[in-house]
């Protein structure tokens, strides 16, 4: 059997990855230890969130799944932090975790250029510094000309419930075992990661009359920029809280935790902690808040959110106990936490593809992160290179600066990082650019170019930007006067027109919402304006939009700048040891690169700057004395 492109796991990553190389006409594969849990949801059933929201519009914009997915199985539609600025924004969809893994699985076996087959990889085949297929476990070769590895937490993996543990990739599913040997084997340094899930309830055994009730928006958004979006009854989630007895049953049995005893080596996430880890970590805090979300509308178990852990079953049924509205709650899937090998990514260069094993390629927890989101972003890019490189086409490279997407991947190519890493805005110090609005105008034409978006989604596309354009002309360009209806619609808001101004200029005003505009200068009064949020950030914030370009302008002047990649950084005396031992481990291929590497100064680059000058000089000096 010979493909293109082989894809390794079914996941999140995965299924973008495979997704984006058959949509541009490659031959693939997807190889998954059991078709049945292709883009399954072993965590949290939820899609998006602070940043996480932010990558699946930047996905869906590129022509991927996620959003897509997300938004034919929701069980409720939330945007987080309404109240604040457009760039913090996000959209969450609870989601129906059956629905939406069957959902993705019969929308891979009807692609065309993608076979699923069942299957675990033994060994990489491997001619040179060029990986040529795969070997499964049973000694069956399949070839092909990129791999993509998407294995997510199955690399020597192993679950923990207290003192108790088991191979596993993930409850009831086998652990690829050796893999990571012969990843080793290759040249691949590995590492060790932690992560964890939380109790499942029976949902008939909560008492909800007395919890808080966390409704979806009565008008939600959608990730999709696509049209034709399914309207879905919401089903509203519940809160609870841990209480003083919560927290004395975890101080009482932190020896029973794998993790507090010493069980656990590998390093788990900082911002996604077990309640063991917040109730020792925020010990000032008498009580934490946690949510009751359900799993699908076919199931009765309930997800019981912020309350990850590893101790005995025993003990996770007395915590999920001593939570009002669960005093007589029925735990139907114990917690548990999982650890496995990962590959630290500054081993793979912005693409995806290894530095020393040209053709292999991999996206998602493998490479240090945490979070479908997370993994469906890398699992695009990944994709999308693994198929240029097979057809030998110029890679696509997503600055930083251009994306979330860009942001995540020169994280951790760039930056040694020993922790599950997690998607959030304040990552980006562009994030007032990369909202959600605007992803697809970010993103749709590099989508566009390289085969993934369709004629229909281009049309969208077009026409959206087209009105929007239209919209801010308008607005540019109609002047109002001071009358009364004016000043009574914005008294509500303390504002008041004093002398004419545009619509635009209107808009500027940090009180004046669109919706006065709408209500007193509408666009067509048949429909209210569909991209309001996207024009009204546009006209406010103008000024500290082109402010951030600007920046990005500079910071670009680096980006530019290559770096020598048979640079032996210890001939450059003047930077510490320190720096150029990191230097000659991480090797970045351009001084903007460098610059956001932990640990390298200011004045490293400078050092750098230097010494390229003086070798551009060089090669001029030998090109005169040669004429």
């Amino acid at each position: 059997m010979d493909f293109d492109v082989i894809v390794v796991g079914g996941g999140h990553a995965g299924a973008e990855a495979a997704n984006a190389s058959a949509k541009m006409g490659l031959r693939t594969l997807m190889l998954a230890v059991n078709l049945d849990t292709i883009g399954a949801m072993p965590c949290n059933p939820a899609v998006g969130g602070p940043g996480k929201s932010h990558l699946a519009k930047e996905v869906d914009a590129l022509g991927g799944v996620i959003g897509i997915a997300a938004d034919a199985t929701y069980l409720q539609l939330r945007t987080l932090n309404s109240s604040r600025g457009a760039a913090v924004q996000a959209l969450r969809a609870q989601s129906d975790k059956r629905e939406y893994s069957i959902w993705i699985k019969n929308y891979l076996e009807t692609l065309p250029n993608l076979t699923l087959k069942q299957g675990m990889v033994n060994r990489f085949m491997v001619e040179g510094r060029r990986i040529v297929g795969v070997e499964l476990a049973f000694g069956e070769r399949i070839n092909a000309r990129a791999v993509v590895l998407c294995a997510g937490t199955f690399l020597e993996g192993t679950i923990w419930i207290g003192k108790q543990t088991q191979p596993a990739g993930r409850a009831g599913e086998f652990p690829a075992i050796g893999l990571s040997e012969n990843l080793r084997s290759l040249g691949f340094t590995t590492g060790r990661l932690k992560t964890g899930t939380p109790p499942r309830i029976d949902g008939r055994t909560i008492d909800y009359s007395q919890l808080p009730v966390v409704p979806g928006d009565a008008d939600p958004d959608f990730f999709s920029f696509l049209d034709k979006r399914p309207v879905l009854e919401q089903i509203p989630c519940h809160q609870t809280h841990t209480t003083e007895k919560t927290h004395d049953l975890i101080r009482a049995n932190l020896h029973e935790s794998p993790m507090y005893s010493g069980m656990i080596h590998g390093v788990g996430p900082r911002y996604c902690p077990s309640i063991e880890d917040k109730v020792v970590r925020f010990a000032d805090k008498d009580s934490h808040s946690l949510f009751l979300e359900p799993e699908g509308r076919s199931t009765y178990e309930v997800y019981l959110q912020g309350c990850s852990t590893s101790l005995p079953v025993s003990i996770q049924e007395q915590i999920v106990r001593s939570l009002p509205g669960l005093e007589n709650a029925a735990m139907v899937r114990a917690a548990y936490a999982v650890e496995y090998d990962y590959l630290p990514a500054v081993q793979f260069t912005h693409t995806l593809m290894a530095k020393d094993l040209e053709g292999f390629f991999a996206a998602g927890q493998i490479l240090g992160t945490s979070g479908y989101e997370e993994a469906a972003a890398q699992g695009i890019v990944a994709g999308i290179n693994a198929a240029l490189f097979a057809l030998g086409s110029e890679p696509l490279i997503l600055p930083r600066s251009s994306s979330y997407t860009g942001t995540l991947v020169d994280d951790l190519v760039t930056k040694e990082i020993g922790e599950p890493y997690r998607m959030m805005t304040s990552r980006s110090e562009y994030r007032l650019l990369l909202r959600q609005d605007n992803a697809d105008a970010r993103l749709t034409p590099y989508g566009r170019k390289i085969g993934l978006v369709d004629d229909h989604r281009w049309a969208l596309f077009v026409d959206k930007q087209e009105k929007i354009n239209s919209e801010k002309h308008r607005l540019a360009t109609t002047r109002i006067h001071p009358e009364q209806n004016w000043n009574d619609a914005l008294e509500e808001y303390g504002e008041e027109l004093k002398q004419s101004v545009t619509l635009a200029e209107l808009l500027r005003r940090p009180k004046v919402p669109y919706a006065i505009i709408e209500s007193q200068a509408p666009s067509s009064v048949e429909s209210p304006f569909a991209f309001a949020m996207a024009l009204e950030t546009e006209i406010k914030y103008e000024g500290y939009i082109e402010r951030q370009k600007s920046q990005i302008a500079q910071a670009e002047k680096h980006d530019n700048v290559k770096l020598p990649t048979d640079l032996d950084y210890n001939e450059l005396v003047h930077l510490s040891k320190e720096t150029r031992e990191r230097l000659n481990r991480i090797r970045p291929e351009t001084l903007g690169q460098a610059s956001r590497m932990g640990g390298v100064r200011p004045a490293d680059i400078s050092v750098l700057m230097v010494y390229l000058e003086a070798q551009r000089r060089r090669e001029r000096e030998l090109a005169s004395a040669a004429r």
